[in-house]
């Protein structure tokens, strides 16, 4: 069943996938802690997301979720539509020796299983990214060496418009952890490439960076992953570290004493509490070190306060 509400489309047939107005993504995301969408959209397929755009009013904001590992949700919510790629966008087809199709929802684990039991070597390092295809693509996700620039072949998406395109890899403009897909497109498909290999090989490499993973990381903590991008020859860590914001905590917030290039939710934290423990964590960095910090982490919404004012017409 349907749950209608937010920006209706302007025209055109029912939706087939769900709706949902004022959807709490505080669930759904790895920090458990933000506001609501004021419309969340869980299309049936890619066409169904397409047509979905295509006559949604154009002022309408849209944004994808995947996994929400990698993002802060403000308090204050989400204005437009949130776009959740679910299981219909989660398959993974092989194409030929060497090559993967993956829907936009497909997690790094899956794509890097599938690609083991299919003998395709050289993608074994999405084990280690959580979140899904479609934020591998947009932020040209890496680790262990490699990226998403080395494996794309290309990628289909939905623009805002409605408009399905195919994107080769060179067309991404990619550079670290940055690629120059459009604003608001939805990525429903990535074509992968590795290369020939043995499937136990494969998996002893998928099991030694998931073992480095567990002993450097608090995977099982309510976190966002890397929260900073490594400057130019530095590890975001060690700056952190360095500038003694290991363990620093402002609420329920915390830099991890584990790995400090991550921040905790350790129970009750707001995304406020979060982005601004970050946001301290930068300022001393640049007071210790003179390198200024970049988020990796994507930060989405509006602030309590300024939702609070919308509601009542404060300008």
């Amino acid at each position: 069943m349907k749950e209608r509400g937010g920006p209706p489309p302007r025209s055109g047939e029912e939706p087939r996938g769900k709706l949902t107005s004022n959807a709490s993504l505080a669930p759904l995301v790895w920090f458990k802690s933000g506001g609501a969408a004021e419309t969340l959209f869980e299309p049936k397929d890619a066409d169904d997301l397409a047509a979905f755009l295509a006559v949604l009013e154009p002022s309408v904001p849209v944004m994808a979720l995947g996994l929400g590992s990698n993002l802060i949700v403000r308090d204050g919510g989400v204005p437009g539509v949130v776009v959740r790629l679910g299981k219909p966008f989660a398959a993974v087809e092989r194409l030929d020796a060497t090559s993967l199709r993956c829907g936009g929802g497909a997690s790094g684990i899956l794509v890097s299983s599938s690609a083991r039991d299919a003998g395709i070597a050289g993608v074994e390092f999405l084990r280690s990214i959580p979140g899904t295809v479609g934020g591998f693509v947009r932020m040209n996700g890496g680790a262990y060496g490699r990226e998403v620039e080395d494996v794309l072949v290309e990628c289909e998406v939905v623009l805002r418009s409605g408009e399905r395109r195919t994107l080769q890899a060179s067309e991404l403009g990619y550079t670290y952890r940055h690629s120059e897909l459009p604003p608001q497109a939805v990525v429903v498909s990535a074509t992968f490439r590795g290369h020939p290999g043995e499937p136990a090989a494969i998996q002893a490499e998928m099991d030694r960076i998931a073992a480095e993973r567990e002993a450097s990381q608090p995977l099982r903590s309510r976190t966002g992953g890397s929260t900073f991008k490594n400057p130019p020859g530095h590890k975001a860590w060690a700056l952190i570290d360095a500038a003694g914001c290991r363990g620093l905590r402002r609420g329920d917030a915390q830099v991890s004493e584990k790995h400090c290039n991550f921040l905790l939710n350790l129970g009750s934290a707001t995304s406020a509490e979060i982005e601004a423990l970050g946001e301290e964590v930068r300022d001393r960095v640049r007071a210790h070190t003179g390198v200024e910090l970049e988020w990796e982490i994507q930060r989405v919404g509006v602030f309590a306060d300024d939702a609070n004012k919308q509601r009542v017409g404060v300008a």
